[in-house]
């Protein structure tokens, strides 16, 4: 019986009480829905399998003490098909332990539902735009996008799997100094000047300076010979904005699809597959920047003076007005951002209910201004507009920080990242902790085969699974005749009692945008499956020469515990089998591969 029945079975034994008058003055709407009733694990296992505080939730309500309400649900819990015995602890908590049969019915839950097995469909009325790494397309993806590769897809990933639709979404920052500052460093770099105020350095400029010059040679352009004199114009006669230079202009228009090119094999490259590439070009080629402050203007949110155009987003709880256009006519940046977060909203294909932005440390500032334009267009903070900020990741070496990146300068790249440790090791250590907290990588940890190394603890125990596959094959063991109510040891208990709860770690997930919770669930159960693997068998071992010359009682111990009957050996196959499943389900949900042979 999975957490989620039992908490169905309890709110049924609730409106059961309530109906025959044995509930006190409780009634039928003032009962928790099955959602609000909490079912967890005794810390003291002796103590029952599962634990509710339902009787405590309604006793006020009820008009009655906590432990007599207790025990009126405990005489009909105990009533139940698949509950061994209920007993009412302390202030009022309900331990409930299941028979044997029960508590394995999880085994064959797993083994006919597969991969669906804890997916459900609670978010599946919501369409939520995920928008994560959205880095500047002036040089590779460096190591905090990284991070927002991983836990983004990630997150989507466990979203999808609670029933939402989910939009994976890049914006790229294509307009505006960044791109300026961009051209002018491949110029400088090609004429061997130095680096500009501001500019990028590392060896990918003079990377791309060169190809964007074979780019062009190739084309019959000699990029050199074109004047670097400010004031060029460009086809159609109009003066260069943010080029400001034919030279400047024919580098920036080259070079900047070339980073967008490159930004996307990488994140292809790293199992991350965004379903919309969105250019913030677009919002102002489009007009969408101007509808967007018109719209703001209608709803009385927009005010001029000091001789530029200002959102009052002060009446929406930001701590200060937001310039949207400058005095000199030009766009303030936010005024983009206005305009984005409206076209998620209002989209033909896939409009956002949830937009979710995922931004770095240094964008904390950026919440009150956003959450006011979130209320400003008549929606919620919170709810229709979500912000997570992320954590500085550190990369250790030898138990020192690395910082230097061969092609990036001073940084560390995706690409450094992967080469070093792989995409498994990269995805996972990374999406394994909490965006909210600072994150070391430790890249001779990642490397190692040892069990201090999480990803490879958990992907072994998908591989030891599968050897035990094998073996099993091979000594003729299959599920057939298996009686899973002989699944009744301690390791055996421990190990079905992480599979039920997988489902209800998911749905959390899901709720809590945490998709760390995948990780720290797979090590708990692969910790509990390695305990298993050593205490149990499934296919049948010959006593060692040592243990044949044990005492006749402890050799005869020994050899019905390694030679299980043919109904036991085939529940535990099962039992292997479901935690191979759910290992692998896992993993899939950080996109990390499950290996069958390490």
């Amino acid at each position: 019986m999975s957490p989620e029945a039992l908490s169905e079975l309890i709110a049924q034994t609730a409106s059961t009480l309530v109906e025959r008058g044995e509930a006190g003055e409780l009634t039928i709407d003032q009962l928790p829905s099955v959602d609000a009733i909490t079912v967890m694990r005794p810390k003291d296992r002796s103590h029952g399998d599962w634990a509710t505080n339902i009787a405590m939730q309604c006793a006020k309500k009820a008009g009655l003490k906590p432990r007599d309400l207790a025990q009126s649900f405990a005489n009909e819990l105990e009533q139940a098909s698949g509950i061994a015995k209920v007993e009412v602890a302390g202030p009022g908590f309900i331990n409930i332990t299941l028979d044997a049969a029960s508590a394995a019915s999880i085994v064959d839950t797993i083994l006919s539902e597969g991969e669906a097995f804890g997916r459900n469909q609670h978010l599946a009325d919501k369409t939520l735009n995920l928008e994560f790494v959205s880095a500047n397309p002036t040089g590779p993806i460096h190591i905090g996008g990284t991070r927002w590769a991983a836990v983004g897809d990630s997150m989507a990933r466990v979203l999808e799997a609670n029933g939402a639709t989910v939009v994976r979404e890049y914006y790229f920052n294509d307009h505006g100094e960044q791109i300026n500052r961009f051209a002018k460093s491949l110029v400088a770099a090609t004429h061997g000047e130095p680096v500009p105020v501001d500019g990028y350095k590392g060896a990918y400029i003079d990377e791309i300076a060169n190809r964007v010059i074979e780019q062009a040679k190739a084309e019959g352009v000699d990029i050199l010979t074109l004047p670097r004199v400010d004031g060029g114009v460009d086809e159609h006669g109009e003066p260069f904005g943010e080029g400001d230079s034919e030279q400047r202009e024919e580098f920036r228009k080259r070079a900047v699809p070339m980073m967008f090119d490159e930004i996307k094999q990488s994140m292809r490259d790293f199992r991350v597959n965004f379903d919309v590439w969105f250019h913030e070009n677009s919002l102002y080629e489009d007009g969408e920047v101007t509808r967007a402050i018109e719209d703001l203007r209608e709803r009385g949110d927009i005010e001029e003076h000091d001789g530029a155009t200002w959102f009052t987003s002060t009446k929406h709880g930001d701590d200060k007005d937001r310039v949207i256009i400058k005095s000199d006519g030009n766009y303030a940046y936010f005024a983009a951002d206005i305009a984005y977060y409206r076209n998620k909203r209002h989209r033909k294909v896939n409009p956002a209910d949830v937009a979710i932005y995922m931004l770095g440390a240094d964008h904390h500032g950026y919440i009150g201004r956003m959450m006011a334009m979130c209320a400003a267009f008549g929606d919620t903070p919170g709810e229709n507009m979500q912000i997570l900020i992320g954590q500085l990741v550190n990369v250790m070496k030898d138990g020192s920080p690395v910082r230097m990146s061969k092609r990036a300068g001073n940084v560390i790249t995706i690409d450094d990242l992967v080469e070093a440790v792989g995409v498994d090791a990269a995805r996972y250590s990374l999406a394994r902790t909490d965006y909210n907290q600072s994150v070391d990588i430790d890249l001779d940890l990642l490397r190692s085969h040892t069990n201090e190394n999480p990803v490879y603890y958990v992907q072994y125990a998908h591989a030891r699974a599968c050897n035990v596959d094998r073996n099993a094959a091979a000594a003729g063991v299959t599920h057939e005749g298996a009686d899973l109510a002989l699944l009744d040891t301690q390791a055996d208990n421990d190990l079905l009692a992480a599979l039920a709860q997988y489902p209800s770690m998911l749905s959390a997930a899901g709720d809590g945008r945490e998709p760390h919770r995948v990780a720290h669930y797979l090590e708990d159960l692969a910790g509990r499956y390695h305990k298993w693997y050593a205490a149990e068998r499934v296919a049948p071992m010959a006593l060692t020469d040592d243990e044949e010359r044990l005492p006749e009682q402890e050799r005869e111990a020994l050899r019905i515990a390694k030679n299980p009957s043919a109904p036991r050996a085939a529940a535990r196959l099962r039992l292997n089998d479901a935690t191979k499943q759910v290992i692998a389900n896992g993993l899939q949900l950080l996109a990390v591969s499950s290996p069958e042979h390490m």
